[in-house]
């Protein structure tokens, strides 16, 4: 590099220091609020302006995977709570695998800390019991934003009364039966996220974990079941987006009776029986739908809920979607109510993943006339050359019979490899 171009570069990097060091406190401390906490104090060694800037961090978030021990970290962690300006709200506090590391009178020192410094976004991931929190974490008034990952099942007793809790997001990943707590207080809740989680239902056979939440706009649930086999009543008046993930094989009903419902998106296997009331007023649809290796069946359930889906404007699904589709016998032939009204049709090209197109193979198998058809059509699926076409041809037609005008977007979604 020549001397005047080394001469720009040093010109270039005081300029952008020049910049930086301008900027008021506040930018700053916004900007390391992003930050892993560890990184954010390693900025005191810039200058003496730096040197106890960290010390008004809005936002903590913790990991340990930027220290090499469990001591170190808690070491750093004790160091950081202590050395804060204590006159500073913290905004946030965002700990991974709480419990695994810290000691409980540890834990209960910080989360007592942040409740009285008014910590607005709190998330608490790994802690391995309810009894294991401070109580008053479950009576903050400034709590907006509350993540919890809790290792066993005592749950069901977990008791919250949170007046300005807009965000709720709780896991659970005991292997057992995992029950809904009965007990939440939460008026201002408008997302609510829940994971691994069993709803009890009451004497009609109906749980309704839902209804008293009066600001309820959006609802994500995932690998959730029912407690005997019973329904899951999805009531609440003010819900706009209700997303499902599932990967059990656990069969339940959803019984939808929400009025204001325009979108619906589901992940996984559709093993959930979904109607309602209001289900035609629903708007918008986007599945990404697959089967069980080596099921009994094809996706009966997945052809139902087009058929209950019959007004909505705009369908987004995955060529996996459409290929287990197309493992029902005779689809092509079938008349369809539903889709009238639709404008307009996504389809998402994906990987078919391996024990689709196994069970895709066995089925095609059903068909061969001889040993040397049925050898290649094994290979030709284990080598992923097969499904082929990756959409399977006339499903679009079908799904656009009583829409021909829709819009067809064909997207191309697979990672490509350079």
């Amino acid at each position: 590099m020549s001397n005047s171009a080394t001469k720009k570069v040093k010109v270039s990097d005081n300029a952008r220091k020049d910049m930086l060091n301008d900027l008021p406190d506040c930018i700053i401390l916004h900007i390391l609020s992003f930050l892993n906490t560890k990184h954010a104090v390693t900025t005191c060694i810039l200058s003496s302006r730096w040197k106890n800037l960290w010390k008004s961090l809005p936002a903590l978030i913790f990991r340990r995977s930027d220290f090499l021990t469990n001591k170190i970290f808690t070491e750093f962690v004790s160091k950081v709570f202590s050395l804060r300006d204590s006159s500073v709200s913290l905004h946030t506090l965002d700990f991974e695998n709480i419990s695994i590391l810290l000691e409980p009178h540890m834990l209960t020192w910080i989360v007592n800390y942040a409740i009285l410094h008014n910590v607005q976004r709190l998330q608490l991931s790994g802690t391995s019991g309810i009894a294991q929190i401070p109580l008053a974490l479950f009576s903050s008034n400034t709590l907006t934003h509350l993540t919890l990952s809790i290792s066993n099942h005592d749950i069901q007793q977990f008791s919250l009364n949170l007046p300005s809790l807009t965000y709720l997001k709780l896991s659970t990943y005991h292997d057992g039966e995992n029950l809904f707590p009965k007990s939440l207080n939460l008026p201002a809740l408008s997302t609510l996220e829940l994971d691994n989680f069993t709803f009890s239902v009451g004497d009609n056979g109906c749980a309704k974990p839902f209804s008293t939440f009066n600001m309820l706009k959006r609802l994500l649930i995932s690998d959730c079941s029912v407690k005997g086999l019973g329904t899951l009543c999805i009531s609440n008046a003010t819900l706009v987006n209700f997303t499902m993930f599932n990967d059990l094989n656990r069969y339940y009903k959803i019984d939808l009776c929400t009025p204001s419902l325009s979108t619906f998106a589901f992940r996984g296997i559709p093993y959930q029986d979904i109607f309602g009331s209001n289900i035609s007023l629903l708007k918008h649809v986007d599945i990404d739908a697959g089967v069980f290796p080596y099921s009994s069946g094809p996706p009966l359930f997945l052809f139902k809920w087009l058929s209950e889906f019959a007004n909505i404007k705009s369908l987004t699904v995955t060529a996996t979607t459409l290929q287990a589709i197309s493992l029902i016998p005779g689809l092509l032939k079938f008349k369809i109510p539903p889709l009238g009204k639709l404008k307009s049709l996504k389809v998402k090209i994906d990987e078919i993943q391996y024990g689709l197109r196994m069970m895709l193979c066995h089925y095609k198998l059903h068909n061969v006339k001889s040993k040397e058809e049925a050898s290649r059509i094994k290979k030709a699926f284990d080598l992923g050359l097969e499904p082929s076409p990756l959409v399977p041809d006339g499903i679009v037609d079908f799904l656009l019979q009583n829409s021909p005008s829709a819009e067809v977007d064909i997207a191309d979604c697979r990672k490509k490899t350079s």
